[in-house]
């Protein structure tokens, strides 16, 4: 006696049709994401950068790691025993605004005795070729440790301030220091290796002053829970909407609203190149990805000889 298989409900068929053509769809979208998987093609690469007419590069932490800066984000990224997004924001500068100050006074330190590496080099000099061929080259950059300029590059703008000013607390005028220390009081502090407890303590009258009012100021930089200055980040926006071709050089991707604007090139079908250590793209819609030091790919990629 042969047994017929249980027959399915118009429904259950229904069901099986929507789970297949699901699947199917999935398969579909993995095949056309491996087809489009970005390229790492130096010579497509420079027929694309040649081509383009107004060129951003947007620049983040990975850039001057290789000039020695640290990067207080992801695994071991303290300073002594404190997440710099612990110490990075209002509240913490409220609360103990000597502490905040020997953490920037450190990374003022270092910043200023670092040297802009071959990316940020490539970068300056492919500005002034773009400037001398009529072209636009804008950096837009979520470091704050300046060494674009430093560099050489004009047409930086720099979203999250930057460690060389400081804004007053009261009168809000905004000054640029290049004092080391930029206080006696923080003379021989800020070393990561010390412990808060060992130190003598600070009073708030021995810290920087602003030059007008006498008043506390504060690094000039968007700390956490803070917006971006509106003129800046209208700028960046206007960047970002009318570019031909973004770089992508050195970050992570995870900071908002910098996070978008590489993704908003690319969804208006303009190229995006991306210089990463990683081995994978940050978005299978970008043009291209290189990975490695963007010290070796990025003057490769724009053919400057250092």
């Amino acid at each position: 006696m042969r047994i017929r298989p249980p027959q399915k409900s118009p429904d259950q068929l229904r069901n099986v049709k929507i789970l297949l053509g699901n699947e199917i769809s999935r398969q579909i979208q993995v095949s056309f994401k491996m087809f489009k998987r970005p390229l790492s093609d130096y010579n497509e690469f420079q027929k694309v950068l040649n081509q383009a007419q107004n060129i951003v590069a947007l620049t983040g932490a990975g850039v001057s790691a290789e000039s020695g800066i640290p990067v207080f984000r992801g695994p071991g990224g303290l300073w002594r025993t404190h997440r710099a997004t612990d110490l990075a924001t209002p509240q913490a500068f409220k609360a103990n605004p000597a502490l905040v100050w020997e953490f920037y006074h450190y990374r003022r330190e270092v910043a200023f005795n670092s040297q802009p590496n071959k990316a940020h080099i490539a970068l300056a000099k492919y500005e002034k070729i773009c400037q001398e061929q009529g072209r636009k080259f804008s950096v837009i950059t979520q470091n704050v440790d300046g060494l674009h300029k430093r560099a050489g590059s004009k047409n930086v703008l720099e979203l999250h301030g930057c460690l060389q000013q400081v804004i007053c607390t009261k009168c809000k005028i905004i000054e640029m220091n290049m004092n080391n220390p930029i206080c006696e009081a923080l003379r021989g502090r800020g070393d990561p290796s010390k412990k808060d407890q060992d130190l003598p303590i600070i009073q708030v009258k021995e810290l920087p002053k602003c030059s007008k009012c006498q008043a506390l100021v504060r690094p000039y930089i968007v700390w956490f829970g803070e917006n971006l200055d509106p003129d800046v980040l209208e700028n960046a926006r206007e960047l970002v909407e009318t570019c031909d071709l973004c770089l992508v050089i050195g970050t992570s991707s995870v900071v908002y609203p910098a996070a978008m604007f590489a993704p908003t090139v690319a969804e208006r079908g303009k190229p995006v190149a991306e210089f990463n250590l990683s081995e994978d793209p940050f978005d299978e819609e970008f043009s291209f990805h290189f990975s490695g030091p963007c010290g070796t790919t990025l003057p490769k990629a724009l053919g400057i000889d250092l």
